[in-house]
């Protein structure tokens, strides 16, 4: 017996009361549910018309295939069969999407080329184009300027008056009423310094302990990388940076954004200051140059001025506290004392005591000290008013690539071939050396932090101690591996309450270290 819907032996059999017909009950229930009358006649039908038939276990019949060895073996041949289609289909779809994938990463790569190369092309348009506008006011006022007495550093006079005996320049000198605006600076900072304490929000030697890399920013181009020079804005949390590309650049570090590319010299930028609360930029070039650039209201920066007065590489520019003057140091054995505002160097002072150039200089934090450091391993130490060298450092092996004084005007690191020395500026000796490298690692960087609390080594890795006195151990409490993987970490700077470390090396990114937590700026 036959269900008459499904045409099989039914599991649950039911038998109609008007048509005696023979169904399975769970079609015939769905079928009257649905139409309510019979599917063989069309006579309507419920529910109550349908009797179940009560059957002994049904067993179903074997298949003719599985009733004997040779049909059971052609059913697993079959079976195989279709299971071996089925694996070469899956095969070929695999070999397609692995050719359409290769295809998109292909497709991508180019695309990021051709960006890369539309990247470069813009920049270096918008190099030429910066170029090009300071050249026309130029050629303008050359133009209307015939026969008539030159400009030199922003200030009118004629070029036979400038020149002296032995072909070297006129300078006016450092005026008395200068030397009286320093002297009052001197003795204001002197006096606020002795009344200065560790401010609360210092970051504590626990804290700085757990420093770790918190950012990564390509701040400067692929072709030539390497940051040579940093200098920190506290107030405004804004980096400046100098490259081996020749460029500079303003970059706002709590954004992460780039606020300005600084695009003129034709040579690596060894020096990058800010001063006048960030609104102006000094930079000091391997092109013999240092250039001023005034921020606009759009937010870059612009070349106000070229001061030409160096006669080899510029190696240092340092500001003056009362940030009206500033000094630049070259490798032409000179240093320069300029005045910010119209850009005019006051004085340049040569060593006759010996041919070495410069190398790194700095002011002390009262002003009337200038500390420089020479390609002969030599310190000097200046009287700004007297412009008279007034002590000399030895000891140091190779040139002196970094100089940097204590808050507390106390204490002179210098860094060079040999490691770190520190210097009693109270007594005029070397109190502790750091030897962190080997010999032929020189020491690239180094660094006190605006309070005076912790000291920072850089060169093939990057180190900050804890800065004690003259008898006491000053403690190694981080050591930061150059994640760079150039070996060389040329430049570093503390930010505000030492909040992060920022340094740059010889790749092209600037990298901040701090507190994981914290604000540390936007991750690359």
């Amino acid at each position: 017996m036959n269900c008459s819907i499904s045409g099989e032996v039914p599991e649950e059999p039911v038998v109609s009361k008007k048509s005696g017909l023979l169904y399975e009950k769970r079609l015939i229930e769905r079928h009257i549910s649905d139409y309510g009358k019979c599917p063989v006649t069309g006579e309507p039908l419920a529910m109550d018309d349908i009797v179940p038939i009560k059957t002994g276990k049904i067993v179903k019949p074997r298949p003719v295939q599985a009733a004997s060895i040779p049909g059971m073996l052609g059913m697993f041949q079959i079976e195989w069969d279709g299971l071996m289609l089925s694996n070469f289909a899956l095969e070929q779809q695999l070999h397609t999407a692995r050719q359409e994938l290769s295809h998109a990463l292909y497709q991508h790569d180019a695309a990021c080329r051709v960006i890369a190369r539309l990247k470069k092309e813009r920049d270096e348009a918008r190099a030429l184009l910066a170029q090009a506008e300071r050249q026309i006011p130029m050629a303008a006022s050359t133009a209307t300027t015939v026969n008539v007495s030159s400009l030199s550093n922003g200030k009118r006079a004629a070029e036979d008056d400038e020149m002296g005996t032995g072909g070297k320049r006129i300078r006016p000198g450092i005026s008395a009423t200068i030397i009286a605006e320093l002297t009052d600076c001197n003795a204001a900072l002197s006096q606020q310094r002795k009344k200065r304490q560790i401010p609360s929000t210092l970051a504590p030697v626990e804290a700085v302990d757990r420093y770790t890399q918190l950012s990564s920013f390509p701040l400067h181009k692929t072709n030539k990388p390497g940051i040579l020079s940093m200098d920190i804005y506290h107030s405004k949390d804004i980096i400046a940076t100098g490259g081996v590309d020749t460029n500079a650049v303003v970059f706002d570090r709590p954004s992460g954004q780039i606020l300005s590319t600084l695009g003129g010299h034709s040579k690596k930028v060894t020096s990058v200051k800010f001063v006048a609360e960030g609104e102006v930029v000094v930079t000091g070039s391997a092109d013999k140059t240092v250039r001023l650039w005034q921020s606009s209201e759009n937010g870059n920066y612009d070349c106000r001025q070229i001061l030409k007065d160096h006669t080899a590489e510029v190696q240092a520019v340092t500001i003056h506290a009362t940030n009206n003057y500033f000094v630049t140091a070259s490798l032409d054995n000179t240093w320069c004392f300029y005045e910010l505002s119209s850009g005019l160097c006051l004085t340049q002072v040569a060593d006759s005591s010996g041919s070495e150039g410069y190398t790194s200089a700095a002011f002390h934090p009262d002003g009337l000290i200038l500390g420089t450091g020479t390609s002969g391993a030599l310190v000097k130490i200046w009287d700004v008013k007297s412009q008279a060298s007034v002590a000399r450092f030895d000891g140091h092996v190779g040139a002196v690539n970094a100089i940097s004084f204590s808050e507390n005007g106390y204490f002179l690191a210098t860094a060079a071939q040999d490691g770190v020395k520190l210097w009693d500026l109270r007594k005029l000796r070397n109190f502790r050396s750091f030897t962190p490298y080997d010999e032929d690692t020189p020491t690239q960087s180094v660094e006190f932090d605006h309070s005076g609390s912790y000291l920072a080594i850089g060169g093939s890795d990057i180190r900050v101690y804890q800065v004690a006195n003259v008898k006491s151990e000053w403690h190694c409490i981080k050591t930061f591996p150059d994640l760079s993987g150039t070996g060389k970490a040329t430049c570093i700077k503390f930010g505000p309450d030492a909040k992060y470390l920022a340094v740059g090396s010889m790749d092209r990114n600037l990298r901040i270290f701090g507190l994981p937590g914290e604000d540390g700026g936007l991750e690359s």
